[in-house]
């Protein structure tokens, strides 16, 4: 509770209730500042979340995880409540939890890893506890207990990671086919196809599909602003789990534009669930639970003869892979897929960023070299000397690069891919977009060129 009252003019008061002592009495904190009100809500918005009464002096390790933990709980999914209550157990069971924040030192941190590793803890594990402790000391670093988060300067063992592997686009175009003959078959919901199929394009997590709505399709262009987490699942055959509509995992809202034949698939089951119908992927009445789509993609899965290992994420794995390779820019596809942050796409798909890059290998070192310009293989073609006796250089067409011979690509993989349904560009079709491929200028003159630099 906060209280704000001007004292005179331009002096505000402002009086917040942070908790009560050990005794059970109240503890308020009081400030006067000069400047507007604007600025006296500022300074109760602080004085609500720091309570002023604790500090690194008295607060250990395990105060602290349980306070971080009611702080970041009410915007924690179900999942994420029981995976970090379960670290916090497991940080409290070491010596490291009674240590005092403002003595916990990086050779507490670093003693604390070499304990877990000497006990048998695997390295997931001991990583997740890592991350847990260092995001309580943020927290404790902005409330003004600490002045450095020692645990973000300990350092764990490197590790080595290989990037996991992508389903291929034959995979994908097997798995839709059989979830739409199970569809024509009535062996699954309608809905089953069209999740697998946005799913695929789209990008969009297994919560952020159950939770689309009719009213989020706006002529071909789907916003994506919330998700659907399984609170309880369904404890008896036939029962229903518990489900809540939540944002989505980085809260944000982005919006991703359909291509025509994924759209086609949406608007005959909108012609077939009827109108009234307010979920998307509904079934009955209510959402669909991510769960059940995981039983779709499953079953779509083994009877197409793919690996068990592929999970549905995989094919938002599949999707952006796909896009990078085909030539679109990081910021772009982290857009699409909802990344807070860019770089979290390029961790995750750099080897797909170092595919699209090997294309490169196969310019020369000296792209005019006579021996160069006369293979019909060279990328570059070398025209007559200009009047200062320079030798000039166009770009040769790669075969296979043209337009009309990308879209025949997409046509015969069936699946509209990332790369034809953008944001940011139309998805008619690479053949009508002729200005992605062309090299950059073309069509101007070289006077007009020499204007716009």
């Amino acid at each position: 509770m906060v209280t704000i009252r001007e004292k005179r003019p331009g002096y505000w008061e402002v009086r917040a209730f942070v908790g009560r002592d050990e005794r059970g009495k109240p503890i308020q904190v009081s400030r006067v500042l000069r400047g507007t009100k604007r600025d006296a809500k500022r300074l109760a918005a602080q004085l609500s979340l720091v309570p002023a009464s604790r500090s690194g002096e008295q607060v250990n390790v395990a105060e602290l995880l349980e306070l971080w933990y009611e702080h970041a709980a009410p915007s924690w999914a179900p999942s994420t409540l029981r995976d970090q209550r379960t670290r916090i157990r497991a940080i409290n069971k070491d010596a490291i939890a009674s240590a005092k924040l403002a003595k916990l030192t990086v050779a507490d941190v670093d003693r604390w890893h070499a304990r877990l590793q000497r006990c048998g803890v695997r390295e997931g594990s001991v990583r997740n506890q890592h991350q847990a402790l260092r995001a309580a000391l943020s927290l404790a670093q902005r409330w003004g207990w600490v002045t450095t988060n020692v645990v973000a300067i300990a350092r764990l063992k490197a590790r080595k990671t290989t990037p996991r592997g992508s389903l291929t686009s034959e995979e994908v175009r097997r798995a839709l086919k059989v979830i739409d003959g199970l569809v024509e078959a009535a062996e699954v919901e309608r809905a089953a196809s069209v999740a697998l199929r946005l799913a695929a394009v789209t990008g969009a997590r297994r919560s952020e599909l159950a939770a689309l709505r009719w009213a989020d399709l706006d002529h071909g262009r789907l916003t994506i602003d919330s998700s659907i987490s399984v609170l309880r699942r369904a404890t008896q055959p036939g029962g229903r789990p518990t489900l809540r509509d939540d944002p989505t995992k980085t809260g944000n809202r982005r919006i991703v534009t359909l291509d025509e034949r994924t759209l086609d698939a949406v608007e005959a089951l909108r012609d077939h669930v009827g109108a009234e119908c307010t979920w998307l992927l509904a079934v009955g009445e209510r959402p669909v639970s991510p769960d059940r789509i995981s039983a779709w993609w499953r079953r779509a899965r083994d009877l197409a003869g793919i690996a068990p290992t592929w999970r549905l994420h995989d094919l938002r794995h599949w999707a952006a892979t796909t896009s990078i390779a085909s030539g679109h820019d990081v910021r772009t596809v982290a857009d699409r897929l909802g990344h807070a942050d860019p770089s979290m796409t390029l961790r995750v798909y750099a080897h797909a960023v170092e595919g699209a890059d090997a294309s490169l290998a196969a310019l020369p070192e000296d792209p005019c070299a006579e021996s160069d310009c006369s293979g019909g293989a060279a990328p570059w073609t070398c025209d007559k000397r200009d009047s200062r006796g320079t030798r000039t250089r166009r770009p040769r067409r790669m075969p296979g690069s043209s337009p009309r011979a990308m879209s025949s690509y997409a046509s015969d993989l069936e699946i509209p891919s990332m790369l034809l349904a953008s944001p940011t560009l139309t998805t008619t079709g690479l053949d009508e977009r002729t200005d992605i491929s062309a090299p950059s200028g073309r069509g101007t003159s070289a006077s007009k060129r020499n204007g716009q630099k």
